[in-house]
């Protein structure tokens, strides 16, 4: 959509990649207008919801821009750190009778701070930490939120420090996912790290309790599934499903296929192959998981694979969402966004490998994958299709990551400096239209 504006984008893929190219004719495409957001300097890589209307961006230029959605005006500019940020998430909290929210950034410059979104202002800043913190973790229900790098720190709303736990690993604390019972799962490059918060009063005090070791390397995605299970995704395609509570593995999976025959292989063919996995996303009954350049579907209710394709962009897919409509959005470092639309399948699938067809088929295991996978599959009872729908062609760099206001609009943000707000075209005429017909009467009244 949208390439008779900006101009048709060069296929980096190949055969099966050019199969994908959806044309000017978009009908389930709603995103038909888009207007785009100047303000950064350098790479945006985060974008976070503060509100129905605000949301915040952040990147390696240090800024932190607030925005509102329905009409790209920016709010505000807050201005503190002196390198690229790490982390940002919003926090909400009752004072009073009153909700507030918040905004936690973190920066390579070893510092976090906290700002209020309503007028700009910088409320507290910590600028004495050992190492740069990696990710953020809020726990509504303790009144407290995480920060995670080489040390684990819990801070209460005030950003008063209540307790932290020192690692001496190189890779620290990349991800965090809440658990049920003051539980805390961490990844830790290999490893995932189990840590309880135990509340004695007002204190609090953070313990490792576990070390599941069960990757054979580093894990890039950690997501919570639902109440019962999370779930953790590495570098060489492994693919756990865990207990919440006992911690015990309910799937393993180490997705794999084959590599393209000879021994000379192109740079395209070699990103064709890639397994790792960049990002999940679950909408609690079903995972999408994004390895490599393709997209992986899986029903967690049933244990089966829902849909798969192993080409979905020309390069890695950095970001998923899965949408109420059965629909699913991904990105990718090809510059593009892509809708997609689960559709029954009308030939069969194509062959894949027993590994990735056993995704849910070992439950309990404690072991490692063993054995080399068979080269094909039967026919999966229940396996779709997975539809490109949609082609959203305006970053000219890595899309890193998108937004969904709903009938709002999807904002994007990306390696090119710019944000992008897609919108309903057909919605988005009407409500022009509607303003046109207001404006009339006041001016027929007067």
């Amino acid at each position: 959509m949208l390439r008779w504006i900006l101009g048709g984008r060069d296929a980096q893929g190949t055969v099966e990649s050019a199969a994908l190219f959806i044309g000017e004719e978009q009908p389930k495409n709603c995103f038909t207008e888009m207007q785009v957001l100047k303000g950064h300097f350098d790479i945006v890589r985060f974008l976070v919801q503060i509100d129905d209307l605000r949301f915040a961006s952040a990147g390696d230029d240090g800024l932190v821009l607030i925005w509102n959605v329905e009409t790209g005006d920016c709010l505000l500019e807050l201005r503190c750190h002196t390198q690229q940020i790490t982390a940002m998430t919003s926090y909400s909290f009752i004072r009073g009778r009153n909700a507030h929210a918040a905004l936690i950034t973190a920066s390579s410059d070893r510092t976090l701070s906290l700002w209020d979104p309503d007028s700009g202002n910088r409320v507290q800043n910590i600028s004495d930490l050992q190492s740069s913190v990696k990710c953020l973790l809020v726990l509504v229900r303790l009144d407290v939120w995480l920060s995670g790098g080489n040390e684990l720190c819990v801070w209460n709303r005030d950003f008063e420090l209540q307790c932290k736990t020192v690692h001496h690993s190189d890779a620290g604390i990349s991800a965090m996912v809440e658990l049920p019972k003051n539980f805390i799962a961490a990844a830790m490059d290999k490893e995932i790290v189990i840590f309880k918060l135990s509340l004695s009063g007002s204190d609090i005090v953070v313990m490792a309790m576990r070390h599941l070791a069960d990757h054979q390397d580093t894990i890039h995605s950690l997501i919570s599934i639902n109440d019962g299970l999370f779930a953790s995704g590495s570098h060489i395609g492994e693919l756990i499903i865990w207990d919440s509570v006992d911690w015990t593995i309910q799937a393993y999976e180490h997705i794999l296929w084959e590599e393209p025959a000879g021994d000379s292989q192109s740079e395209v063919k070699l990103k064709q192959i890639e397994r790792s996995i960049q990002h999940m996303s679950s909408d609690g009954e079903y995972i999408v998981a994004a390895v490599g350049s393709g997209l992986y579907v899986f029903n967690v209710l049933m244990k089966s694979v829902v849909a798969y394709r192993k080409m979905a962009h020309d390069s890695n897919v950095l970001h998923t969402m899965l949408q109420e409509d059965g629909r699913l959005m991904s990105c990718s470092e090809d510059g593009s966004v892509r809708l997609w639309e689960l559709q029954d399948l009308p030939l069969p699938a194509e062959p894949a490998s027993s590994g990735f067809f056993g995704m849910f088929g070992t439950f309990g295991r404690s072991g490692k994958q063993t054995g080399p996978p068979a080269k094909k599959m039967p026919e999966i009872p229940g396996l779709r299709s997975l539809e490109l729908i949609g082609d959203l062609i305006g970053h000219s760099g890595a899309v890193q990551m998108f937004l969904s206001f709903k009938e709002k609009g999807l904002v994007t943000c990306s390696t090119d400096h710019l944000l992008i707000i897609w919108k309903d075209g057909e919605l988005q005429s009407q409500l022009r239209s509607l303003a046109v017909f207001q404006k009339l009467e006041e001016n027929q009244k007067l």
